[in-house]
């Protein structure tokens, strides 16, 4: 199946080409149908196979069909999203396969100053993608109408609902028209999903490309059993020994990053860390270095699993494995993306035997265990209770890295369109901070 075949404009085909695409990935051949038919739509897919395109393009193509009249722009789509740099990679594919369209588009998100944002949507706007809590805000201080919306969409609803947005997103939609298209996108389907995706949506088509929760087949995962107080020197030899020159890290706590990163660097590998603490300006930072590779290792806490997509990454460490075993299909979501091949590394001490079960039996399958000489763990030490892991989870306000607004994660992407490859698969993904809204 080729782009042409899926109904699309001639604007829109001539975007998607100037990116390279030609074919469609999975997920997008059987949503950009469906969507244009007008079906509410549950839709799951793994990480990194594209589905901001498979909402973007036929989001584009059924607004563009109709022209706003005598210049009012309402705002007839509104994309929801958990974290602010989501947010930011959405508007920037919608800019990018709808640069041929007279459409306008704009991103709000908490963590920077609202009245620029106040004076984009006075101008009128035909898709906002947000977070919940900017949103919630704008509606509070009336600069924002959301009583025209045709399309909804909930994007990374289970990163949303495990944040701890329920509230906000009914608040939400008890400001929408009753009639309305849904659209809700998931990398996993959780009882939470299930029982949302009741209440929201109407008859909707399901479409899954792949068995739920499942790791990419490209990604080859490897557990080392090692001793909590050696996982550093361990990581620093993986690093050294097998010259990765980029490398995405995951600890649990904001605190255990800086630290990790500050001994990364005595090390003599160069590291900076990213979490919902760092400001948006630094997070900014830490990436753009880490992709052009002045920044060797990028070390981040779970608010950054759901956006980071750097192209063609290889190598991704679970220095400490999250308590949430979704977060790890995540987390090494980051790599082997859009069909490149990934290598995800977990090291797991004895306290953490539990959880790698735990994401075992989500993946209905064994991660491979590789023993690394000179670091058999010490059978005298007794597991211990993991502390900070991630709670609150399905409901109140998550403090996992974040806050209200849905800017808990990560470091910002400038290139969101859709990562590089066979498809117009991997668009690129962001995640938050942790400021309000």
């Amino acid at each position: 199946m080729l782009f042409t075949d899926l109904g699309l404009s001639a604007e829109i085909l001539r975007a998607v080409s100037d990116q390279g695409y030609t074919e469609p990935t999975p997920i997008q051949a059987k949503a950009i149908p469906t969507v244009l038919e007008g079906h509410d739509v549950l839709a799951g897919a793994q990480t990194g196979t594209g589905k901001t395109a498979g909402f973007t393009l036929p989001l584009l193509q059924r607004l563009s069909e109709q022209k706003p009249a005598n210049g009012y722009r309402p705002v007839r789509a509104l994309v929801l999203t958990p974290t602010r740099e989501l947010a930011a990679q959405v508007g920037e594919s919608v800019e990018t396969y709808g640069k041929y369209l007279p459409m306008r588009s704009a991103v709000i998100f908490g963590g920077v100053k609202i009245n620029p944002q106040i004076a984009t949507l006075r101008k009128g706007v035909d898709i906002l993608v947000a977070t919940p809590g900017r949103l919630l805000d704008h509606v509070g201080q009336k600069t924002l109408d959301l009583s025209q919306v045709e399309v909804l969409v909930l994007d990374e609803a289970d990163r949303m609902l495990d944040m701890g947005f329920i509230h906000d997103i009914r608040k939400v939609l008890a400001l929408l028209p009753k009639r309305r298209q849904n659209l809700l996108f998931s990398a996993t389907f959780s009882n939470e999903i299930k029982r949302l995706a009741d209440g929201l949506l109407d008859s909707p088509t399901l479409i899954e490309v792949a068995r739920r929760n499942t790791t990419a087949e490209s990604v080859a995962q490897v557990a080392h059993f090692v001793d909590k107080n050696r996982k550093r020197e361990l990581l620093s030899l993986l690093i050294g020994s097998g010259n990765w020159k980029q490398v995405l890290v995951f600890t649990r706590t904001k605190h255990g990053a800086n630290r990790l990163a500050e001994q990364l660097g005595k090390d003599g590998l160069t590291a900076a860390a990213i979490h919902g603490n760092k400001s948006q300006g630094a997070r900014t930072k830490a990436l753009a270095d880490f992709k052009r590779g002045a920044v060797r290792v990028l070390v981040a806490t779970d608010i950054a699993a759901r956006g980071l997509d750097i192209d063609q990454l290889p190598h991704v460490v679970n220095y400490e494995l999250p308590n949430v075993p979704e977060d790890y299909v995540h987390r090494i979501g980051r790599t082997g993306r859009a069909g490149n091949e990934g290598e995800a590394v977990s090291l797991v001490c004895v306290d953490e035997h539990k959880l790698l079960r735990d994401i075992e039996r989500l993946l209905k399958t064994e991660v491979p265990k590789v023993a690394i000489d000179g670091f058999t763990p010490d059978p005298s030490i007794k597991a211990e209770p993991i502390q900070n892991g991630r709670q609150n989870r399905g409901g109140g306000r998550s403090r996992a890295g974040g806050n209200r607004g849905g800017n808990k994660s990560g470091a910002r992407s400038h290139n969101a369109g859709a990562s590089r490859g066979r498809s117009a698969g991997a668009s690129r993904g962001q995640a938050g901070s942790r400021s309000r809204g």
